[in-house]
Parts: structure tokens; C-alpha cells; sequence
């Protein structure tokens, strides 16, 4: 059903790029009905303009309020980038601190290494008397060595003195006061020994640790002996060098001798060669000198030679080009042209005198006929000279000037005729320039007048109360002006829509839509969601709106809400089987009238 409709409504409409391409098949074929890209319709007995190309200014408002956000993004960003830019500070003063540091700990590291100089000077000191410390204990060692062997023979003994006396009977009670000495006495020595021990493992641990000091210091010095021997080798260089030099020296002092007196000779020597030079350059001065004269005037005579040659091969080669030119003119030989008007040859009569000459005889005058004259070269050439300007005065003759002539006339009369209908054909499309316009202007201001007034009534359906008009932004030139809506909510006082909510926004949009479709109906409409924005009470207003259309139109409708479902005659929607598939689902509402 509705393709049949679409193929009955478009029969006969054919698209194309411009309106001229549009002019061309109307006038091709009448019944044809042109639709151009910029949305132009023409046919043989209507015409309807496109939307115009005008900036409007709701289109110059649109543009400031989207410059004004691209203005705040842009202070966004900004604003973005300032603790950016702060925390790139911050981390750049924390590097000229970590610079700052490192400069610090460099000093540092140089009085470190001074204090370690110094350190090393009182380790050395220390490792002396390391060595000295280490001496003594090992004295100190031994005597306590000797103490602990005279303290094991005395507990020796007092042991055995004990089992002695644990062997014997006892006859009475012995005496507290022995057993105590000997008790007292055995402690004794067995604290003498303990404290011989812990004496003795501190020496050891003393004595190993002196025994590394001393490790070190003995490789110290070995390589100081080392240092020592090669400072002595470089010692007994130096001293072996010196004695060199001494004799170097020595000799050098009677060379000197010699060459002072080979100098004095080389001096006289000298005196009488610069003498012979200067004779010998004075002598070579003058001679170059002559020489320069001589090679002057040499080179004076070879460029006259060669002048005289140039000249010659000049000439020869002129009276070559002058023969060959005789030649190709009057087809005669050099010898010819000599005999027949050499210099001794008489020069005849000039035209004008033969001409005068010959019109006096025609009139029976007893004249004498022109003598001829000697050749005079200055006469001739003045002769030659006047009969070149008047060959000048003639020009060059064009055997094809006729031809020329009536090709030039034959493409004139061709662009004349060109021209003409080109003139013809300007007035013609001039004319229909001028009814095309004519139709536009009345077309274009008989639908704004439709639209308008069934705008005003939609708007003030859409919201009970407020105020909608369409306004002309250049009513003097039809042909060019834009249209700006108006649109005033009840309760609210705006200039520009861009202030209004968004479901006001959508209302208004509808309402120049529905205008539109009232003032120049179709047999159908296709809707995309036009309700997402609105509120209940808007949804409602916006149905009962759909309600007045659907009376006269076919409404096809994309919806989510479902109040704008609910007044539907047929739902189509999409749905996904269990086994994964989608399939469409239509159910009728109302029964088809």
C-alpha cells in the first residue's frame, strides 16, 4: 500500500543538481514535474523556492553561542593546566634543589676526602704505635703465660693436698679456719686463672688484629721501598743525564767556538755574494725592461697584423655575401654586374626624367631625350636612399590579402550572427528569470502567509497562553530574507530559543513542523522520537496535536514513550528469540478503517 503510494506520488518527479538543468527538461517536456538538490520545484505551471541561503539570526546567535562554548572549554582548559603548570614549577625547583644538593654533597665529598687525607696520616700514626701497643702485649703475654703455668702448678698442688687429706682417716673435726684458707685460696687461684685466660684471649685478638695493622703496614712499606728504589733509578738517571748534558754541554761550547768563527767567514762570504746579486739583479732589472719594450711593441704589431687579417677575412667575406646576394637578386655574375653598371658605365636617365621625357613626346614637344651621366657615388646613393624610402613608404605585398580578407569578413558576419543570438537568447532567459521570480515571490508569500497564521495556531495549542510568530528579516527582498521564529511560553519573557528548556525548544520545533504540514499537507509523515524531551503534560499536548494530523495524513511514529503507543493504530517493534534470532512483532490496536 504504501509503495503504491510513494510510485503514485512521485510519477512524473525527476531530481537534478541546479535549477537551470531543471529549466532544461521543463522545457523538454512539460509534464514533467523538477526537483533540484537545493530543494527547488518547478514545473510548466508551478514553481517553488528552496529554503534561502540568507544568514538568519538565529543562525548568527546559534554561531555566538557556540563560540561562547568554545570560549569556556577553552578556560577549562586553562584552568586545567594551571595546577599542571604549577606542579612543572614546583618539580623545577625541586631539580635546582636536587642541583643545589648535589653541589653540597660534592663539597662535602672534597672535605671528606680531606678529612680522610688527614685520617690517613693519624692511621699511619696509629699503625706506629699499633706497633708498639702490639710489642708490649706480646711481653705482656708471656708474662701472664708464666703466671697462669705458676698458678696451674699451685692448683695442681693444692689439689693433690686435698685428695691427701680426703684420704686420711679423720680422727676429729678438722679445722674451719684451714678449710677456708684453702677454700679462699683455691677460689683465688682459680680467679688468677680466669682472669689469666681472658687476659690471654684479649692479647690474642690484640695480636691478630696488630698482625693484620702490621700486614698492611709491611705491604705500606715495601711499596715505599719500591717508590724508594724507583726514585733512586730515577735519581741515577738524573744524574747520569746531568753528567751528559755537562759534556753536551762542553761540546756544544767549543762548537760554538767554531761556528762563530765559521760565521765571521760566512759573514765576508755573505757580503760579496749580496754585492754580486745586487750587480746581477740590476743588470737583470734592465733587461726586463727591455725585454717589456720589446714585448710591447711586439704585441702591438701582432694585433695590427691581426686587425689587417680580421679586416681582410671581413672583406672577403662581405663581397662573398654582397656576390652571393647579387646573385640570388638579379642572377648575375660579379664580372656582368661590373660590365653592364660599373663605375665606368653611364647611369641612365631616372625614371622621373624618362616618365616627363616620354609625356612631353606624347604631347608632340620637340624635346631631347636625358642624357646619360657619369657615376657619381654620392648621387647614387642619395638615388638609392629615396627609392628605399619609398619602397618603405610602400610596404610588403601580400599576395593572400584576399583571401585573408574574405575569411576575416566570412568569421565576422558568423560572430555578428552569434552575437544576435546570443542577445535573443539573453532577453529570453531574462524574461523567464523574471516570471520564475515572479512565481517565487508569490508562492514563497503565499506559504509564509499559510505557515504563519497556522503557526500562531499551533503555538498557542502547544502552549495555552503564550505567543509564536514567524517574523521576515528582510521583508523588502522576498528572494533573499530569512525567517526567525518567536516564541514566548506563557509566564516567560525570552529573545532568543537558545534560553528556552529543552522540551520548549522541542514543542516550538514541532509546532513550525506541524505549521508547515497544515499550511501545505502530505499524504504522510514520518516522526523520530520527536517526544524524548517532553514531560507528561507536554507529551499529552504534543498527542492531541498528532490527533489533528493523523485525520488528514499517515503518521508513522518512532517511539520509547508510552502514551504516544498508546494512541497508535499498529505497533511494530523488534524483539530477540531465545535461540538468539530477532524477529519483528506487529499487533493492530484498532481495527483498520
Amino acid at each position: 500500500m504504501l509503495a503504491a503510494s510513494l510510485a503514485r506520488l512521485l510519477h512524473g518527479v525527476v531530481v537534478v543538481d541546479d535549477l537551470s538543468g531543471a529549466v532544461e527538461l521543463v522545457t523538454a517536456d512539460p509534464e514533467l514535474t523538477v526537483v533540484t538538490k537545493d530543494g527547488d520545484v518547478l514545473g510548466a505551471a508551478r514553481a517553488a523556492g528552496g529554503s534561502g541561503t540568507a544568514t538568519s539570526t538565529l543562525d548568527v546567535q546559534a554561531a555566538v553561542d557556540e563560540a561562547r562554548q568554545r570560549r569556556d572549554a577553552v578556560e577549562q582548559e586553562l584552568a586545567g593546566l594551571g595546577p599542571t603548570l604549577a606542579g612543572a614549577r614546583a618539580e623545577e625547583a625541586a631539580r635546582l634543589a636536587d642541583v643545589e644538593a648535589a653541589r653540597a654533597a660534592q663539597k662535602a665529598a672534597e672535605q671528606r676526602r680531606a678529612a680522610a687525607s688527614t685520617q690517613l696520616g693519624r692511621v699511619e700514626q696509629a699503625v706506629r704505635s699499633a706497633a708498639a701497643e702490639s710489642q708490649r702485649l706480646r711481653e705482656r703475654r708471656d708474662a701472664v703465660e708464666a703466671r697462669r703455668s705458676d698458678a696451674l702448678l699451685a692448683l695442681e698442688a693444692a689439689e693433690q693436698q686435698l685428695a691427701l687429706a680426703s684420704d686420711e682417716p679423720v680422727d676429729d673435726e678438722p679445722d674451719t679456719e684451714i678449710r677456708d684458707a684453702a677454700a679462699d685460696a683455691l677460689d683465688a687461684v682459680r680467679s688468677e686463672e680466669v682472669d689469666a685466660r681472658l687476659a690471654l684471649r684479649t692479647c690474642e685478638e690484640r695480636a691478630r688484629a696488630i698482625a693484620g695493622r702490621a700486614e698492611g703496614l709491611r705491604r705500606q712499606a715495601a711499596s715505599e721501598r719500591h717508590a724508594r728504589a724507583r726514585a733512586a733509578t730515577a735519581r741515577e738517571a738524573r744524574e747520569r743525564g746531568a753528567a751528559v748534558a755537562a759534556l753536551v754541554a762542553d761540546a756544544g761550547e767549543r762548537a760554538g767556538l767554531r761556528i762563530a768563527d765559521s760565521l765571521a767567514a760566512a759573514v765576508l762570504e755573505r757580503d760579496a755574494a749580496a754585492a754580486a746579486r745586487d750587480s746581477r739583479e740590476r743588470a737583470l732589472g734592465e733587461a726586463r725592461a727591455t725585454a717589456g719594450r720589446l714585448g710591447n711593441l711586439m704585441e702591438k704589431l701582432t694585433d695590427a697584423v691581426h686587425r689587417d687579417e680580421v679586416m681582410r677575412a671581413q672583406s672577403r667575406l662581405r663581397l662573398e655575401q654582397l656576390t652571393e646576394k647579387v646573385l640570388a637578386d638579379h642572377g648575375l655574375g660579379v664580372d656582368d654586374l661590373v660590365a653592364e653598371y660599373g663605375p665606368d658605365v653611364p647611369v641612365p636617365a631616372s625614371l622621373a626624367e624618362t616618365a616627363e621625357y616620354e609625356a612631353a613626346r606624347e604631347r608632340g614637344e620637340d624635346v631631347v631625350a636625358p642624357p646619360a651621366m657619369p657615376y657619381d657615388r654620392a648621387v647614387q646613393e642619395r638615388r638609392a636612399a629615396r627609392a628605399e624610402k619609398d619602397l618603405a613608404l610602400l610596404g610588403r605585398v601580400n599576395p593572400l590579402a584576399l583571401e585573408e580578407f574574405a575569411a576575416l569578413e566570412e568569421r565576422y558576419r558568423f560572430l555578428s550572427t552569434q552575437l544576435e543570438d546570443l542577445k535573443n537568447t539573453r532577453r529570453d532567459l531574462l524574461t523567464v528569470v523574471r516570471e520564475v521570480d515572479d512565481k517565487i515571490l508569490e508562492v514563497f508569500a503565499q506559504a509564509y502567509s499559510d505557515v504563519a497564521r497556522e503557526f500562531a495556531i499551533v503555538f498557542d495549542t502547544l502552549f495555552p497562553g503564550g505567543e509564536g510568530r514567524l517574523v521576515l528579516t528582510d521583508p523588502e527582498d522576498m528572494l533573499t530574507t530569512g525567517v526567525e521564529v518567536e516564541a514566548r511560553p506563557p509566564g516567560k519573557k525570552v529573545k532568543r530559543l537558545s534560553l528556552l528548556s529543552g522540551g520548549e525548544r522541542s514543542l516550538t520545533a514541532m509546532a513550525l513542523l506541524v505549521a508547515i504540514f497544515r499550511a501545505r499537507p502530505s499524504p504522510f509523515y514520518i516522526l523520530d522520537e520527536i517526544e524524548a524531551a517532553l514531560d507528561d503534560v507536554n507529551l499529552r499536548r504534543l498527542i492531541s496535536l498528532l490527533e489533528e494530523l493523523r485525520s488528514t495524513s499517515q503518521l508513522v511514529v518512532i517511539t520509547h514513550q508510552k502514551p504516544t503507543m498508546e494512541v497508535a493504530d499498529a505497533l511494530y517493534g523488534v524483539a530477540m528469540r531465545g535461540d538468539g534470532i530477532t524477529t519483528v512483532i506487529s499487533q493492530r490496536l484498532r481495527p483498520a478503517s
